[in-house]
């Protein structure tokens, strides 16, 4: 099918000149019905699709890419969206636009992108696109009460003014349009080659708001098209009454577009030199290439949220949402309708306009369950079923709506003293335990503590405006002693906190908190070389303790568990913590 028989209704001059600005452009187009027919597609869908023409009209754009979140917005269009999707192992961007007329909606126009392309043949196509592209965008986005289409010289080849000016269009092709419209500028388009949008132009006495665009191929102007928005500028205050019911409407999006962003980190931003936190990096990116839920367990500030926006980042979910949810923060009596939204009049207090929830929102893309252990059990029982299930609905609703998201889970509570205390439910715990991470606390990765510093100088500098300094040995050394129980991110606290007191260019003691230094000094005031701490002797004595019983089991962790008489999770715990090799023992 062609764009003209799509396009019947505006005429056969601009469809054929649509025609050949479409069939020119490397993106490729197609044209939907209201349920998602492909009614059109140029040649260039044919190379990204790797279908021929005859192979794709006419049949469901579902059909051919089976992404849930593109078909249902072909289906429930309100505005343009645009998300990548994997189609033949390719990454493509779909970009669907829908297009309404008398507030019906008539069609959509979808415009397909390859991601990676091959550019050494194709700058000259990509030049012809953004000017064929802005072309198609001015004619189909604004509706008109009267167009004229003009020819490079400015003779009129269509006129459809009829009802607008009582002017018959066989009364006026081939003249000049100069000579039909009062105060027109189509003839100065053409020459300068520039659009004009939005301007008032006086017509038969009253004022009215005009376009004119010129039309460009190959970088040549080959006429142009003017159109009238409004037969009178008083149309406009319908408008704007029209506009502030959307903006009600709008209202509904606003906060939750702004949960929409990126994941900001990605694995690089995780500084180390530590093994074992390096052995956590290689997980977490084999993590990322599968969807199956983590659990991210480790103390506050440790960089729990650094490896939740890494794995996303690395992940082919990196095009969508990433939603963070601090269920620690959220009321319990407001969480359900912060996860699942709600309708209109759903509950007491609620938004008359209904609101979007957090999983909703991150459809398609990563939820980051955050601080997931505080969540109330009620809360816990309906998100293992939405887990299982992969759909929910509104508060208030009765449409099932499909969830297509990857979780994340992080928590710096015991999860298993939580179960054993009836706080946590064991059935979720185990549909999160799916790729378990373990973040040591800093105190536990002294070796990082040089390398962290220096990055976190040379950071906070640049972002204080100020020339990076240096830490001295003897402030290090404190660094090493003292047990960080903010970890990393106190770390970065102090460290931001001495450049701002710091004069010259080195960080001494006496630019540190006095809890450091005050801590350090009496731990060197009572103690000597010679004398060992309580927790060094029990470490020792553990890690003497837990070799013998795996020597006596074999390797067997269980069995070794009950020689010494503790839990099998206290065990893995122990010799995480001891980073035992149990291959060595």
């Amino acid at each position: 099918m062609k764009l003209t028989e799509t396009f019947q209704n505006i005429g056969e001059d601009l469809t054929r000149l649509i025609d050949s600005v479409v069939e020119s452009v490397f993106s490729g187009i197609i044209i939907t019905d209201t349920k998602g027919l492909i009614l059109y597609s140029n040649s260039s869908s044919e190379k990204i699709l790797g279908m021929k023409k005859e192979e794709v009209n006419n049949k469901a754009f579902a059909a051919i890419i089976a992404d849930k979140g593109v078909n249902k917005a072909l289906l429930n269009p309100n505005f343009t969206i645009e998300r990548n999707a994997i189609f033949k192992g390719r990454d493509i961007t779909i970009r669907i636009s829908p297009f309404f007329k008398d507030n019906n909606h008539i069609f959509n126009l979808i415009i397909l992108k390859n991601v990676f392309y091959d550019t050494t043949d194709q700058q000259f196509e990509l030049t012809k696109l953004e000017q064929s592209l802005d072309v198609m965008k001015d004619v189909l986005d604004h509706e008109y009460q009267g167009m004229v289409l003009v020819d490079a010289e400015g003779n009129i080849v269509k006129f459809n003014y009829e009802k607008l000016l009582g002017i018959k269009e066989k009364d006026v092709i081939g003249k000049h349009v100069d000579e039909v419209i009062d105060n027109t500028r189509l003839h100065i388009v053409i020459k300068t080659g520039k659009k004009e949008v939005n301007d008032i132009q006086k017509i038969q006495g009253k004022d009215m708001i005009a376009n004119r665009i010129p039309i460009v191929k190959d970088g040549k102007v080959l006429g142009a098209i003017g159109s009238v928005l409004f037969k009178d500028v008083r149309e406009l205050k319908s408008l704007v009454h029209r506009i502030e019911t959307y903006e009600k409407n709008v209202d509904k999006y606003k906060g939750e577009i702004k949960m929409m962003h990126e994941a900001t980190y990605s694995f690089d931003h995780i500084i180390t030199q530590n093994k074992r936190m390096e052995h956590l990096k290689e997980v977490a990116k084999r993590a990322a290439d599968s969807n199956s839920t983590v659990l991210i367990k480790g103390e506050s500030g440790t960089g729990k949220e650094y490896f939740a926006h890494g794995i996303h980042k690395a992940s082919y979910r990196r095009y969508g949402a990433f939603v963070r949810i601090n269920c620690a923060a959220i009321p319990k009596e407001l969480l359900e309708a912060e996860l699942f939204g709600y309708e209109e009049g759903a509950f007491t207090g609620a938004k008359k306009e209904g609101k979007l929830g957090k999983l909703e929102i991150a459809n398609g893309g990563t939820v980051l369950l955050d601080e997931i252990g505080i969540m109330p059990l009620e809360m816990q029982t309906k998100l293992l079923r939405v887990l299982e299930e992969r759909e929910f609905e509104r508060i208030g609703g009765t449409e099932r709506i499909d969830l297509d998201i990857r979780v994340i889970a992080s928590t710096n509570e015991e999860l298993e003293e939580a179960i054993a205390k009836g706080k946590f439910r064991q059935d979720l715990y185990y549909r999160l335990n799916v790729i378990r991470l373990n973040i040591p606390p800093l105190r536990d990765r002294l070796d990082d503590i040089p390398l962290l510093s220096e990055h976190m100088v040379e950071d906070l500098s640049n972002k204080l405006g100020i020339q990076p300094k240096k830490i001295s040995q003897e402030t290090m050394e404190i660094f090493q002693s003292y047990q960080w129980p903010g970890n990393v991110r106190e770390l970065r606290n102090v460290i931001e906190s001495a450049l701002n007191l710091v004069k010259g260019n080195i960080i001494c003691p006496e630019h540190l908190p006095d809890h450091m230094t005050y801590r350090v000094k009496e731990e060197v005031d009572s103690s000597d070389e010679n004398k060992l701490l309580l927790k060094d002797v029990v470490a020792k004595a553990e890690i003497e303790a837990i070799r013998e019983a795996l020597k006596e089991s074999d390797g067997n962790r269980t069995e070794a568990a009950k020689i010494l008489g503790i839990h099998r999770t206290a065990l893995y715990k122990k010799i995480d913590a001891y980073g035992l090799d149990i291959n060595e023992l």
